[in-house]
């Protein structure tokens, strides 16, 4: 494998406007999919509000009294209309409050995102540009057509930096496009997502973190 891989840098214009460097330590290792499932089940667990909750027999409301003696009917006996056998009755070992979410270490989780950035890029899904919108105001027709020029599939990630504020208001009403923050990419986005647009600025600050982390890692 090559130190690095590279990508063209459109402009917004759709001009190519220079190249990008994709270190080979994050864009082009080897894809460890159980790791990827682990860590995509626990981002899933985590989402989870765990609020659902059902009344035991001894939560539902009424049901104190007998509903019949207790021999002579013919019939079962019973001791309440609240238990779960009865219409209306609690429910035995049903859901209750609790919190779904699993520790996954930092190293898994940037592992994780590596091999499948490096699942996209190997496929030539990773893409880069200096910027969506021409001038200093949002314009959503702009950078739309500066994301034909990458790609025409259905779900489209673009990761900027948190300052940009003309790219997120430039994008944030497309349907098919989904923005993250470059610190907030996390392997489930990049997974359901046909490709992956960064903006110039938002690589490097992307870079400056999980490079690092791969660095220590194969130590």
């Amino acid at each position: 494998m090559s130190d690095t891989l590279t990508v063209d840098v459109l402009d917004a214009q759709g001009t190519k406007a220079g190249q990008a460097e994709l270190p080979a330590d994050v864009f082009d290792v080897q894809t460890n999919v159980p790791l990827i499932h682990q860590v995509v089940v626990a981002q899933l667990a985590a989402a989870r509000q765990g609020t659902h909750d059902t009344k035991s027999r001894g939560e539902v409301r009424g049901g104190g009294r007998k509903p019949y003696k207790q021999k002579g009917t013919g019939r079962a006996r019973q001791g309440s209309t609240r238990a779960p056998q009865f219409a209306g009755g609690g429910v035995v070992h049903g859901p209750t409050p609790r919190d779904y979410s699993q520790r996954t270490p930092k190293k898994m989780k940037a592992a994780a995102l590596r091999g499948a950035l490096s699942d996209r890029a190997r496929a030539g899904r990773v893409h880069v540009v200096s910027g969506f919108a021409p001038g200093t105001a949002p314009s959503t027709k702009s950078a739309l057509a500066v994301l034909e020029n990458l790609s025409g599939r259905k779900n489209v990630l673009v990761v900027v930096e948190r300052s940009d504020e003309i790219t997120w208001k430039s994008l944030r009403n497309v349907e098919r496009v989904h923005l993250l923050v470059a610190d907030q990419l996390n392997t489930y986005d990049v997974l359901i997502s046909d490709d992956v647009v960064f903006t110039q600025g938002a690589l490097d600050a992307f870079l400056a973190g999980p490079v690092k982390g791969a660095k220590e890692e194969s130590k």
